[in-house]
C-alpha cells in the first residue's frame, strides 16, 4: 500500500501524517517548537482541563501559551461534564484561535481514573457520546475539527474502544486515536495494533494509530499493517526531537534514521534549554530543562557526575560550560534505536474506579468533576 503523505483533519491539513501527544511537563511551546523546526506534523499543546479553563484557573492559563511560529494551534482538552467540556472548547476556539481540539479519554493515572475520567470514562457510553456531541457543536461555528484519544478500554474484560469510534463517528469528530493499550497496561508491555486494524475496520472516520513507535520505521510499518491515516508519537521522541525529521522523510518515500553524534545532541540540548529559557525565563526554563538530560544522553558515555551536574543546571552559561566537556565525536549509541523510552512500569491488577462504575454503561445521567488542575496524559 502506498503511505499517506498527509493528514486532513476537518479544516486542518497536516503536511505529514505525524501528531505529536500530549505529554505532561514535556509538549510545552518551547519542546513544540524544538519539535517542529525538525519536521512538518500537527504538534499538540499539554493536556487542560475543562473546568480549569472555564473558571479561569491561573495554572492552567499558563498552560495555554503558543510559541509565536505556531501557525496551527492545537491543543488537548480533558473533561467529564458535558457542559464544561461545551464551554471550554468555545473558550479555546473564540479567545485563542484554536485550530484543532483533542479531547482525552486516555489517561490511566489512579486519581483521574478514581473519578470516572481519562480511560475509564468510555465505559459510560451515554456520558461519552453527550461530552463528544457538545463539543463538536461548540466547535461547529468556528469550523474547529474535534477529535478524540482513546485506550483500548478498562482491561480486557472491559473494552470500549469500537463503542468508542462509532460514538465518535456519529458525533461529528473528524477523527479518533487508539493507544494500544488498556488502562490496566498502563505504559507497560506491548501495544496492541490488532486492535488498531480493527478500529480502522469498524469506523468511517480517519484513525489515528498510537503505541510503540520508537523509530521511524515502526511508524511506516503501523500504516502498513493497520491501515491508519497517521500515527501519534510519545515517548518515542523523549530526548529526540530529531525523530519528526526521519518521520517526515519516511512519509515522503525515504529511509532515514538520524544517528546524531554527541556534539550534534549537545547542540540540540543548548537549542531546548534556550527555547524554554525564552518562554519561561531562564530560572524557570533551565529547571525544566533538566528533565529531559537523561533522555537526551541515554545511552552515551558520559559519566554520572557529568549527567549529575546537568540536572542541576541553573543557567544557559552553566549549561554551555558542561556541554563544552562533552566528546562532541562519540558515535550514537545505535543498541538504543527501537528501545522503549520514559515511564513504562507494571501492569495493574486493578483499576480504582468509582463504586459501582462497571455496573451501567450508560451513565448519561452521571454527574462528574475533574480537579481544576488535573494535568497529565495517556
Amino acid at each position: 500500500m502506498s503511505l499517506p503523505t498527509s493528514l486532513t483533519l476537518g479544516s486542518v491539513r497536516v503536511d505529514t501524517p505525524v501528531v505529536l501527544a500530549p505529554m505532561a511537563g514535556i509538549t510545552n511551546a518551547a519542546y513544540r517548537r524544538l519539535c517542529a523546526e525538525q519536521g512538518a506534523g500537527l504538534y499538540v499543546c499539554e493536556m487542560i482541563t475543562s473546568r480549569g479553563l472555564v473558571e479561569r484557573d491561573e495554572t492552567t492559563l499558563n498552560m495555554l501559551v503558543f510559541d509565536d511560529l505556531e501557525t496551527v494551534r492545537s491543543v488537548q482538552l480533558y473533561g467529564t461534564d458535558p457542559v464544561y467540556v461545551g464551554k471550554a472548547t468555545e473558550i479555546l476556539c473564540a479567545e485563542y484561535g484554536v485550530a484543532h481540539i483533542d479531547l482525552n479519554f486516555g489517561c490511566p493515572v489512579p486519581k483521574v481514573t478514581r473519578k470516572g475520567g481519562g480511560g475509564a470514562l468510555p465505559w459510560k457510553r451515554g456520558l461519552l457520546g453527550d461530552i463528544l456531541e457538545h463539543a463538536v457543536a461548540a466547535a461547529a461555528p468556528y469550523d474547529v475539527p474535534v477529535t478524540m484519544k482513546t485506550r483500548k478500554g478498562i482491561d480486557e474484560d472491559h473494552l470500549t474502544y469500537l463503542d468508542a469510534g462509532r460514538l465518535a463517528q456519529e458525533a461529528g469528530c473528524a477523527a479518533i486515536a487508539l493507544h494500544g493499550r488498556t488502562v490496566a497496561q498502563a505504559y507497560s508491555g506491548v501495544a496492541d495494533w490488532d486492535a488498531i486494524t480493527a478500529l480502522v475496520q469498524h469506523v468511517d472516520i480517519p484513525v489515528l494509530g498510537n503505541g510503540d513507535i520508537w523509530e521511524a520505521s515502526d511508524a511506516v510499518r503501523m500504516v502498513e499493517e493497520t491501515g491508519v491515516a497517521g500515527v501519534v508519537v510519545g515517548r518515542g521522541c523523549l530526548g529526540r526531537p530529531w525523530l519528526f525529521r526521519d518521520l517526515a522523510a519516511a512519509f515522503s518515500g525515504e529511509t532515514v534514521a538520524t544517528l546524531p553524534n554527541l556534539g550534534e545532541v549537545a547542540t540540540m540540548m543548548r537549542r531546548h534549554a534556550e527555547l524554554l529559557c525564552q518562554h519561561m525565563g531562564e530560572e524557570r526554563g533551565c529547571k525544566e530543562f533538566r528533565k529531559h538530560v537523561s533522555w537526551y544522553l541515554k545511552g552515551f558515555a558520559a559519566g554520572g557526575e557529568m549527567r549529575r551536574s546537568l540536572a542541576l543546571v541553573s543557567s544557559l552559561t552553566s549549561l554551555d560550560a558542561l556541554l563544552a566537556d562533552l566528546d562532541p565525536a562519540e558515535p550514537f549509541p545505535v543498541q538504543e534505536l527501537g528501545s522503549p523510552r520514559g515511564r513504562q512500569g507494571s501492569p495493574r491488577g486493578r483499576v480504582v474506579l468509582p463504586e459501582g462504575w462497571l455496573e451501567d454503561t450508560d451513565g448519561s445521567e452521571c454527574h462528574l468533576m475533574e480537579e481544576a488542575t488535573e494535568v497529565t496524559g495517556g
